[in-house]
Order: C-alpha cells, then sequence, then structure tokens
C-alpha cells in the first residue's frame, strides 16, 4: 500500500457568488415601499497553506477534488446572503504548483506560506443597490459570478541542507539513522528505501536537515527504477554527498564507476553542477573495504573531492563528516543574501486605460476581453430586459461601443464578449435601444404603479356584480 506521494494532480473548484435578491418592500399601507433586495455572498477561495506536520500528499492522491462552498444568495429586507467558507488545504513545506503545462504558479517554502489555487466569485448586487436617481425600482438584480476551477499539478521537493545520493544498497539509510534521530527502513536488499527520509543532525552551534533519496540506477534521470521520482528532491539541497560502496558484492561494479554514473545521471537531470560535493567511503569496518578505501581515496582527491572514510555500523569517523558538512552549510548560509522585507509597490493604471480589447478575428467576428465587460456579461440574467438594458449602460459607459466603431464595426456585425469557449454572441446594433427601453424610461418598475392584486380582484367582483343587477332590472316583469 503506498503510504508516500510527491506528485498528484488536483481539480480545484471555488465557490460560486450568491444571486442578488430582486424584491420591494411590502409593508401595510405602503404599496410604493422601494427595491429592499441584498447582495449575494462572496463564493469561498481555495487556498494552500504549508503545514509542516504534512509530509505527504497521499490524502489528495486519494480526493483529488477539492470545492469551496458557495455563496449565499441575498433575500429581501436588504438582507446580504452568508459568505462561501474557504477551502484550506495543507500541504507540505517545499511543494510545487504547476498548471497543465508545466508552468509554475507558486514555489510554497516556509511554515504557513499561502497560495490561492482558485479564486471565489462575487456575489450579485440585489436590486437596492442597483437603484439610482435614474433607476428608482429596478425590477432585476445581478447573478453571482462563478468561481473559477481548472486542474493544477502538486510537485513534493524536499527542504534539506544535505542529500545522500548513490546506489541502493550503499549504506545511506544506515548513515542518516546514525547521524540523526531518523528511523528509516534498513535491510540488505535494493530499493529498501521507496520514500526520500529526512533527519536534524547538530553539529556543535550548526543544525541541519539531511535527505536520504532512494537509490539511483543508470537511466535514472529517463526513468529507470526511482530515480526519476525522487531526483527532484535533490533540487533544493546545498551539499550532495556521494555514499560510496567498499565492499559491494557485485563484480562489475566500483566506488570510482558508482561515482561516475551517478554523477552522470545528476547531469542529465541539470540544474545541479553547482552544488559542493563530498565523497564518502562507507563500509571500512569490513577489512576488504578499508582496503579499497585506502587505494581510492588519492583519485577522488585527485578531483578536487573531500573524502571521508566511515563505518555507519562501527560508528566510525562519523563526527568528522558531520562537522564538515555543518561547515560547508555555515558557509553557505554566511553567503546568502540577507532577505529584504517585501516591498509593496502601487502601479496605478494610466487615466486612459479602457480596461478591455477589441479585436477583429479572422472570420470576421468582433471579440471584445477584458475583467469588466467579462464578470457584467457573466452577472447578467439575460431573460430579464431591463437587466439587458442595464448592461448596454455599463458596456456604453465604459466605452465599448466607441471602440467597435474605431475597429470597423457596422450595424449587423458579430460582437462575442469573453473567451472562445465561454463567450455572449450578438448582432451589433449601434445605437438602438435595449429591449427595457420600449416598455418606459430604463428603470422604472411600471408594477408598482399597478393596482394591486387584491384591489383589482375587487375592482372586478364589483363590476361583475352592478352588470348583473343591470341585467336583471331590463328583464324583471313589471
Amino acid at each position: 500500500m503506498t503510504t508516500f506521494v510527491d506528485r498528484v494532480e488536483l481539480h480545484v473548484a471555488a465557490g460560486s457568488g450568491g444571486h442578488g435578491c430582486a424584491s420591494v418592500h411590502r409593508e401595510k399601507f405602503k404599496p410604493l415601499g422601494g427595491p429592499d433586495g441584498g447582495t449575494g455572498g462572496r463564493g469561498g477561495d481555495v487556498i494552500l497553506v504549508v503545514d509542516q506536520s504534512v509530509t505527504t500528499l497521499l490524502e489528495y492522491h486519494h480526493s483529488p477534488h477539492r470545492k469551496a462552498t458557495n455563496g449565499r444568495p441575498g433575500e429581501g429586507a436588504n438582507r446580504s446572503g452568508k459568505d462561501g467558507q474557504d477551502l484550506v488545504l495543507p500541504v507540505p513545506d517545499g511543494t510545487v504548483v504547476l498548471d497543465k503545462k508545466g508552468n509554475v504558479l507558486a514555489d510554497l517554502v516556509g511554515q504557513g506560506t499561502t497560495f490561492v489555487a482558485a479564486e471565489g466569485g462575487r456575489g450579485g448586487l440585489g436590486n437596492a443597490a442597483l437603484a439610482s436617481a435614474r433607476r428608482k425600482a429596478p425590477g432585476f438584480a445581478l447573478l453571482g459570478e462563478p468561481g473559477r476551477s481548472g486542474d493544477i499539478v502538486l510537485e513534493l521537493k524536499t527542504v534539506a541542507d544535505v542529500a545522500l545520493v548513490g546506489y541502493p544498497s550503499a549504506g545511506k539509510s544506515s548513515l542518516i539513522s546514525v547521524l540523526s534521530a531518523a528511523k528509516p527502513k534498513i535491510a540488505d536488499y535494493p530499493f529498501t528505501t521507496l520514500v526520500p527520509n529526512l533527519g536534524v543532525v547538530t553539529a556543535g552551534s550548526t543544525v541541519y536537515t539531511i535527505a536520504d533519496v532512494p537509490g539511483l540506477i543508470p537511466g535514472a534521470s529517463q526513468g529507470r527504477g526511482l530515480g526519476l521520482e525522487f531526483l527532484r528532491h535533490v533540487e533544493r539541497c546545498s551539499v550532495l554527498v556521494h555514499i560510496l560502496d567498499t565492499a559491494t558484492l557485485e563484480s562489475d561494479r566500483d566506488p570510482i564507476s558508482d561515482l561516475d554514473t551517478i554523477e552522470e545521471e545528476l547531469k542529465q537531470y541539470g540544474g545541479l553542477d553547482d552544488r559542493p560535493r563530498i565523497a564518502v567511503l562507507n563500509k571500512i569496518d569490513i577489512p576488504d573495504g578499508l582496503d579499497l578505501a585506502e587505494m581510492i581515496r588519492p583519485e577522488l582527491e585527485a578531483r578536487g573531492l573531500r573524502v571521508y572514510e566511515v563505518s555507519a555500523v562501527a560508528r566510525t569517523g562519523l563526527k568528522e563528516l558531520s562537522f564538515a558538512l555543518a561547515e560547508i552549510i555555515a558557509a553557505q548560509r554566511a553567503a546568502k543574501p540577507v532577505e529584504e522585507a517585501t516591498r509593496v509597490v502601487i502601479r496605478p493604471k494610466a487615466v486612459d486605460d479602457t480596461g478591455f480589447t477589441v479585436s477583429l478575428e479572422e472570420d470576421g467576428l468582433y471579440r471584445v476581453r477584458g475583467e469588466k465587460p467579462e464578470r457584467w456579461v457573466r452577472q447578467t440574467d439575460f431573460s430579464n430586459d431591463e437587466a439587458v438594458g442595464y448592461l448596454a449602460d455599463r458596456l456604453s459607459r465604459l466605452g465599448v461601443e466607441g471602440e467597435l466603431m474605431k475597429a470597423g464595426a457596422r450595424s449587423g456585425d458579430g460582437v462575442a464578449i469573453g473567451p472562445e469557449d465561454d463567450a455572449v454572441v450578438f448582432d451589433w446594433e449601434p445605437t438602438v435601444m435595449a429591449g427595457a427601453e420600449m416598455l418606459g424610461r430604463r428603470g422604472e418598475d411600471h408594477r408598482l404603479d399597478a393596482p394591486r392584486p387584491a384591489a383589482v380582484r375587487r375592482r372586478d367582483r364589483d363590476a361583475e356584480r352592478d352588470e348583473a343587477d343591470k341585467e336583471y332590472d331590463d328583464f324583471k316583469p313589471f
């Protein structure tokens, strides 16, 4: 059964905003109480948060679909809808967020680091918020905006200072178990380690983390064995430690060829050339291993490597190795530039920035793209003529009609607002009033001027009674 997952594809969907309410205040002896529809609540966001107590993405491997709650619709009496609850997803430290194409969206390092993976939709305005001097009693409200949704990829890259790399059964797990308090599984068969193990080492005043990366073999960078799955865990490490087995039982292997093979795989993977290297000759507690270590040590030093002879079983040479690693890590930390507090830079939009674009496509369709017009279209109830008229007013004030004229659009040309896969297409008729204006002045709901239904029924009933009385008078006997 899989207990460690370091790459998952997650489908996230934010909550949709609640619809606005179109309501008229009703009270005895106050037939024209005015609009009192409330605004819909905001949809919940999907937020990724780094939690250092989480070490794997296994939970999202079993449940890849995550959705935040929707906002509640507005109600009468100016009652706004409740906002949707944000969905907070804890992820391990070192998680990288990518889109489907492999582009990096966020690199989450450090406890509490957050990233909004999907933003909730805005709530629609109620007719009380849409009322104005010209539109005293709107008979419509805006719809809630749909929440953002999509697929993202989460990749876990272990955050450690030191990475132990080497062939399977070279003694990496044994070494990390004696250098730190980590308790990895240790056995004498290849690929015993199936997941990266982390340990914390204290050497003097320096505290650093060390990672045991599962064994690499030739072709690991192309996906052979377990290498490709876990080479990403080496990327964040400051120091690479080659664990070379001096007591291998395989006749076609020796520490020098193992080193060359692992270096070739690291080169093929890329991005690790600048990391300092240390060579550790392990298993010198075996007589043949000690003799071999003494033979190859000069050649490794000739390559510019610092060489340490250790035995994880006999626990010899460990102190020198741990302090050497601490020295390198302390020097790198001191050379690292001090991170300054993030400066908030405000870049206001230019005064002449319309916030939308108009382009003529190959099929002769004029496409309008922009945050405001696209959001307004999504929030419009096209079954309500007055709402359509309100949208036409907003687009006109934004300057869409003028830009269409500049682009060469003529009466009857097709205009699309929004992306290709989700656009509203209509035939453009400049300066033509919307349907709501044909019914009267826009914004005035003539339903408020009509008698109340009870009064109408009473009037019709009285008229029928008067008509019946008149017929009886005409035909009664003398």
